[in-house]
């Protein structure tokens, strides 16, 4: 099984440290969400995870031995700017990033155009970078990223620039790379995708981890003292549950109100003040916070 480890690794740049003695470990099978606000380290730590790199201090191993020029032919990197060159052709272009990771020609030739039909783009081919759209340049990127069969995949924010159909048809291909006992390295700083695509989360501040472990497990730790209330009637319903209740409200619209119960506030009192305040209530329920929330409360008690 391949595992991608990374050991009391630090990284600085002059007086700035942008990596402060971090380890983490990254299973095959599953997807790590690499997160952070801008700055965090995410960019230095994945820098060095694809040997851009290298630790002042610490070690950054795959499969246990320590990443280098050998790694990188295993990895596929999918940067958040992109790294194409605008004025070669689509298959051009394809052909050279496959053979530069040791693919024979005949290989090359047959996944490149697998890959362009699974993304319905074989009309691409003769096609130079700098005239397809932003969507376009990202499905070619992701495919060069793939298409040499990498036991790892960094995927730094991988549905920039594309419509609703083209993300799912990333996330399948996602969910395919996870099947076959990839190592997949996921940064977003769309919550709702890593919540969608992660097992586990390693959450980085002023280069130190805050938070780490499975998604399920962490967000079990911070409880479930979130709830939400649909309900007809009762538009002052949030002001008064702010006034009358220890609760904060996340959000709310005209029959929907998503609060937070503070110090052990239990929820049927929660339950019984709104039936009295509302026409009717259809729906009530204890939830867990969002990955979202969990990154903002994280972020700023780290900062604080």
């Amino acid at each position: 099984m391949a595992k991608l480890s990374l050991d009391g690794v630090t990284k600085r740049y002059g007086k700035k440290v942008a990596v402060d003695n971090i380890s983490f470990e990254a299973q095959s099978g599953r997807v790590l969400g690499l997160l952070g606000p801008n700055g965090a380290g995410k960019t230095s730590t994945i820098r060095m995870i694809t040997y851009i790199t290298t630790p002042d201090s610490g070690v950054v191993e795959f499969n246990g031995k320590q990443v280098g020029a050998w790694s990188q032919e295993r990895m596929g990197y999918l940067p958040e700017e992109r790294g194409l060159y605008k004025k070669l052709k689509v298959q051009e272009q394809l052909l050279y990033f496959a053979e530069l990771k040791g693919l024979s020609r005949s290989d090359a030739i047959k996944k490149v155009d697998y890959w362009l039909e699974r993304f319905d783009a074989l009309d691409w081919k003769q096609k130079k970078t700098q005239e397809l759209s932003k969507g376009m340049q990202q499905k070619v990127q992701f495919i060069s990223t793939i298409l040499h069969e990498p036991d790892l995949l960094i995927l730094d924010e991988p549905f920039s620039g594309l419509d609703p159909i083209n993300t799912e048809l990333l996330k399948n291909v996602i969910d395919e790379q996870k099947s076959q006992n990839r190592v997949i390295l996921f940064a977003s700083h769309r919550m709702e995708q890593v919540e969608q695509l992660c097992d586990d989360i390693c959450l980085i501040s002023d280069g130190k981890i805050i938070i780490q472990g499975a998604i399920r497990e962490v967000k079990r730790s911070f409880g479930r003292n979130r709830v939400i209330i649909e309900h007809e009637g009762g538009d002052g319903l949030p002001a008064k549950l702010k006034a009358e209740k220890d609760v904060d409200i996340v959000h709310h619209t005209s029959n929907r109100t998503e609060l937070k119960l503070l110090n052990g506030t239990p929820p049927n009192e929660i339950l019984e003040f709104s039936m009295a305040h509302t026409d009717s209530i259809f729906r009530f329920e204890c939830v867990e916070p969002s990955l979202n929330e969990i990154f903002v409360t994280a972020v700023e008690n780290a900062q604080s």
